[in-house]
């Protein structure tokens, strides 16, 4: 390819890849090490951190966020790009979240793990540990498959502002059916003590279920490829539709997340040792350090809140929040 000699014809960043010969990858990871300040790295780390967990949707508002703010944000941290840098950034804020949840609900994870292990060992499944193991594997199967199928196709096509406003507007109008359907159901709420009583407790209740309705749960989640679809709350709903109490649903929603979000940061945590991650490691980890505090948070908090209040404010959130964004994308 011959060389512009005249970089006044050419936008800069076109004069200096005939200029220097650099792949799209390295181009598109020198570009976004030039423009991912810190800033960006702590508001987005913090975002996904607590967006992961409440039910309005961690991707919608890492597509939302830098198309509301514009300028460089909307310019350079772009989700939907084939070889995005920003998603190896967001790769490293999915496997803090993931250990962010495994750290909080560690006694349950070494009592799945445990039973899981010995299940397998012993070919049988007769304690609650080991089922709700099982379930927990069933569940996930769905959304793992055509997520590993799928993600770049619902990334690339669906990760921009406008469809991600209408999905977290139809997430708001799924939250809201959810409380409009069950609210008179006395068995909905319960009394949360201690993660040490209450989850044990929970537990029981979850392993007692039966698989097709832990299957659908989970396949639920396939929903939540799509950004502004929350995968919590996708799944929380799912729980609460199949009589699941409050606590129990949202529960179950992050014992699934957890897996789920975990393998995905792993697959792609290889971009962050590629041209992808060169010049952006140290936001991704000070993005990353947020993200896991927020999440911690966030998870302490829901597993309380939850027990037995509604999710209406979260679905008001998000119904308005896509509304307003469909709105100022469209007049602007």
């Amino acid at each position: 390819m011959s060389r512009p000699h005249n970089p006044a014809r050419y936008g800069q960043d076109e004069y200096r890849f005939h200029q220097t010969g650099w792949s799209d990858d390295t181009g598109a990871a020198a570009q976004l090490s030039q423009h991912l300040s810190w800033l960006e790295a702590g508001v987005v780390g913090a975002f996904q951190g607590v967006a992961e967990l409440f039910p309005v949707s961690s991707l919608g508002h890492s597509v939302l966020i830098p198309a509301w703010v514009g300028g460089s944000w909307a310019r350079d941290l772009d989700v939907s790009r084939p070889e995005s840098p920003y998603l190896a950034f967001i790769v490293g804020l999915h496997v803090a979240t993931a250990i962010a949840l495994i750290v909080y609900f560690w006694r349950d994870w070494v009592r799945i793990v445990t039973g899981l292990v010995t299940s397998i060992v012993r070919r049988e499944v007769r304690t609650s540990d080991q089922r709700l193991a099982w379930l927990l594997v069933l569940g996930t199967i769905p959304v793992g498959l055509v997520g590993l199928v799928g993600e770049h196709w619902f990334r690339t096509t669906l990760a921009k502002p406008m469809p991600t406003a209408v999905f977290l507007a139809v997430n708001g109008l799924i939250l809201l059916a959810s409380e409009q359907y069950r609210r008179r159901d006395p068995n909905v709420d319960s009394e949360y003590v201690d993660e040490r009583v209450s989850g044990p407790q929970s537990d029981e209740r979850l392993a007692s279920m039966g698989v097709k309705p832990a299957v659908l749960i989970g396949s639920t989640q396939i929903l939540a490829l799509a950004p502004g679809i929350s995968r919590s709350g996708i799944a929380t709903v799912a729980g609460l539709l199949r009589g699941l109490s409050r606590e129990d649903a949202a529960r179950f929603s992050f014992l699934l997340a957890t897996p789920v979000i975990l393998a995905a940061g792993a697959l792609k945590l290889g971009d962050l040792a590629g041209p992808l991650g060169n010049g952006i490691r140290g936001q991704v980890l000070f993005g990353s350090v947020l993200s896991g505090i927020g999440a911690y948070l966030s998870v302490r908090f829901l597993t309380r809140y939850l027990a037995n209040r509604s999710l209406r404010p979260f679905g008001i959130y998000c119904l308005a929040a896509g509304i307003a964004s469909l709105v100022w994308f469209s007049v602007r």
